[in-house]
């Protein structure tokens, strides 16, 4: 008993010491906590993103549809549009194929007719996933709706029958959309180089000074590029081709199939069907698809937009720089986050940017078409659904923005020619030399007498900053004496345009006026919106 209290109290004592000595202590709340600093808690707040955070915002938003997209070309690659355009084929086949002596009844026809515009995605959705398949998933959700209708809807197509022929469609009604907006763009600019036809301006080569050409006459060369534009989109729109009724490797076996062995039914019901869906023709072979090298003539023309777009709107940031021209800013537009004073070309460098975007789209629709093996490949999907209605989209923001710009693009006249008679002595001292050789002087001592004053007045501009003072100095040496009472009217910078006055009116009347006229029409149809961004 005695050992155990003795080994009781040699135990309490070791305890007592241990808590007693701070070096062994292992209660860590005592430590002084270290004060987190604002950079650390920083840092901790932004470690994780909270789950309830955001929740309604956090899904990738395009911002070609989101920020820019017109609603009419918004509409055209909609699934609304894209879906009861699947409907709207199938009741041309179907409508055709009982023209042509098939056993389809009216009462299926009415039930698909009905039911064109009145599609239950959901249900066209489950029934997609039920069969890992859109086009059987949309067949069963049509047929849901026209019970009647369900034994002869898809019959004897393949997918590629509504795939391919509705993005024809889409194509078609995209480049008339196109259309109307390239002959708006010559419209508002036809009016802008007639108002500004006389106006002298300094011409550029290699973005150095060059001979003069007038403001009007400028705009002229961008309205050319887009009239070329126009002249290729108003091709595709009359040559596009609907794929037509083909079968599973454009054979048309299975419609050979239905008729009997009857060729001529089978070309006809490939007529009516392009006629019912409002084309001229079919395209004469394929195999599963229509040849994928349409679409690169397509985006080729759009790309064609793009580039005459870019070198515009190139056109006025560069004048936008030397203040002559302004494009329109709103009243409360703010330039710059940081620099108020500014009024940067933003409508113009948006422009440029997804000119930028388009112009690089034809190479996605070459590959895709030379990538195609034998009668199809499904590498060509994934592609076309991205850069089909994105090359559409983008370009029909460019002509929108092209139009707005054209239509609010303003000129400073005095700016103008500020830059004009800075240059313009230089230019005119040809004139004054035949000026002054008619009335007896030496040619070549006069040349040289000019080559001098020009390097001179050349040194007092680049070298000291001052105004160039060519004229001074020829005003003030006798041997161009015969001309100092006329270096005034020499000087005057209509004398030195050329015909680009006339030029400007001349092409109106002989190239633009026409395409107005026949497209009169369209320029009659306001735009469903403008520029908003």
């Amino acid at each position: 008993q005695a050992h155990s209290t003795n080994q009781q109290n040699n135990i309490d004592s070791i305890e007592n010491e241990t808590t007693s000595c701070p070096s062994l202590s292992t209660d860590v709340d005592d430590q002084p906590k270290k004060k987190m600093s604002n950079a650390d808690k920083f840092l901790e707040a932004i470690a994780e993103f909270p789950d309830d955070a955001l929740t309604d915002n956090r899904t990738y938003e395009h911002p070609l549809v989101e920020r820019y997209a017109t609603k009419e070309m918004s509409f055209v690659w909609s699934p609304a549009m894209k879906f009861s355009t699947w409907r709207k084929l199938w009741t041309a086949l179907a409508t055709a194929e009982q023209e042509l002596g098939l056993d389809i009844s009216d009462e299926q026809l009415e039930q698909m007719r009905s039911k064109l515009f009145d599609i239950d995605f959901a249900l066209a959705a489950e029934k997609e996933k039920e069969f890992r398949h859109d086009v059987m998933g949309h067949v069963h959700a049509f047929g849901t709706q026209a019970p009647a209708a369900m034994p002869v809807i898809h019959l004897g197509a393949t997918s590629c029958y509504v795939g391919d022929n509705t993005d024809l469609v889409q194509i078609r009604d995209a480049l008339k959309l196109v259309k109307r907006k390239l002959v708006k763009v010559l419209a508002t600019l036809k009016e802008f180089a007639m108002k500004h036809k006389d106006l002298p301006t300094l011409g550029f080569t290699h973005y150095q000074p060059a001979q003069l050409t007038t403001v009007g006459k400028r705009s002229t060369l961008w309205m050319q590029d887009l009239l070329m534009d126009l002249e290729r989109v108003e091709h595709e729109i009359e040559t596009l081709p609907m794929r037509g009724v083909k079968g599973t490797t454009g054979t048309q076996a299975s419609f050979l199939e239905l008729f009997d062995g009857d060729h001529e039914k089978v070309k006809a019901l490939n007529q009516r069907v392009c006629e019912l869906m409002g084309f001229k023709k079919a395209i004469s072979v394929s195999g599963q698809t229509y040849t994928r090298k349409i679409e690169f003539f397509i985006l080729s023309v759009l790309s064609g937009i793009a580039q005459s777009a870019y070198k515009m709107c190139g056109d006025i940031r560069l004048l936008a720089n030397l203040k002559q021209v302004e494009e329109p800013f709103a009243k409360t537009q703010i330039g710059s986050s940081a620099m108020a004073y500014k009024r940067n070309p933003m409508r113009s460098e948006r422009v440029c940017s997804l000119a930028r975007y388009v112009m690089g789209l034809p190479d996605g629709a070459a590959n895709t078409h030379a990538n195609q093996w034998f009668e199809r490949t499904l590498d060509d999907s994934a592609i076309r659904r991205i850069i089909l209605p994105e090359a559409f989209l983008a370009t029909d923001v460019i002509l929108n923005l092209l139009e707005n710009i054209s239509d609010g693009l303003h000129v400073w006249p005095e700016v103008v020619r500020a830059h004009v008679m800075a240059e313009l002595p230089f230019m005119a001292t040809e004139n004054i030399m035949m000026e002054c050789v008619k009335a007896g002087g030496d040619r070549q001592e006069l040349h040289e007498e000019i080559r001098v004053h020009s390097m001179e007045a050349g040194a007092v501009v680049k070298g000291e900053g001052k105004p160039n003072d060519l004229m001074e100095r020829i005003k003030n040496n006798d041997k161009f004496k015969p001309v100092h009472d006329k270096l005034d009217e020499m000087m005057d910078p209509n004398l030195f345009v050329g015909r680009a006055p006339q030029q400007v009116v001349e092409f109106m009347e002989q190239d633009i006026d026409p395409v107005l006229e026949a497209n009169k029409d369209l320029l009659t149809i306001e735009s469903v919106d403008g520029v908003n961004v």
